[in-house]
C-alpha cells in the first residue's frame, strides 16, 4: 500500500508539472545580455544564466528598442542583489524564472516600461503581465510608441 501511494505521489509530479517545487537562486547580478537574459552570481561564486519567466524583450543585435531594453535591465539589475525564483530550464540550459532585483521586480517592470512582450507562448492565461503590456500599449511607452512594433519572435524568424 505504501509503495502504490509513494508512486502515485511521484508520478502526480511528472503529469502535473504545476506540483512541482521551484527552487531559488540568490546572488549578485553580474551580467545582462540584453533585456531578458542576466548572470547572477551566488555566494558560493557559481554563475546561473537565467531568461525572465514569461517576456521577450527586442534582440540587442539590430532590433529596435534591443540596447534600451537591455540598458533598462541593467539598470533595474546590475550589480544588485537578485532573488530568482526558477520555475523551469529552457532548452539553453538557462534557467528560466522570477527575477527580483533589490525588492523590484524585473519581469513585470520591463513589460510595465514597454521595453518588453509578455511571451504569450509561454505566459500563463491569468499572468499579470497581460495587463501590465495592456497599459504600456495604451501609454505609448518603450516599444509602443513605435508605429508597427515587431515582436522578437516574430524578428528572429525573419533573419
Amino acid at each position: 500500500m505504501l509503495k502504490a501511494c509513494f508512486l502515485a505521489v511521484a508520478l502526480s509530479f511528472y503529469a502535473c508539472p504545476a506540483l512541482s517545487i521551484a527552487s531559488e537562486i540568490a546572488g549578485t547580478v553580474v551580467g545582462v545580455a540584453d533585456g531578458d537574459t542576466l548572470t547572477v552570481l551566488d555566494s558560493s561564486k557559481r554563475e546561473h544564466r537565467v531568461r525572465l519567466a514569461e517576456i521577450d524583450a527586442p534582440e540587442s543585435s539590430g532590433q529596435a528598442f534591443g540596447n534600451r531594453a537591455k540598458q533598462a535591465l541593467s539598470g533595474l539589475c546590475y550589480r544588485k542583489t537578485a532573488q530568482v525564483t526558477v520555475l523551469t530550464k529552457d532548452r539553453y540550459g538557462r534557467n528560466v524564472g522570477i527575477v527580483t532585483c533589490d525588492g523590484v521586480n524585473a519581469n513585470e517592470k520591463m513589460v510595465e516600461s514597454g521595453l518588453a512582450w509578455v511571451y504569450t507562448q509561454y505566459a500563463s492565461a491569468n499572468s499579470p503581465l497581460f495587463g501590465l503590456e495592456q497599459q504600456a500599449r495604451l501609454a505609448k511607452r518603450g516599444l509602443w510608441r513605435d508605429a508597427n512594433p515587431v515582436p522578437p519572435w516574430e524578428w528572429r524568424k525573419r533573419r
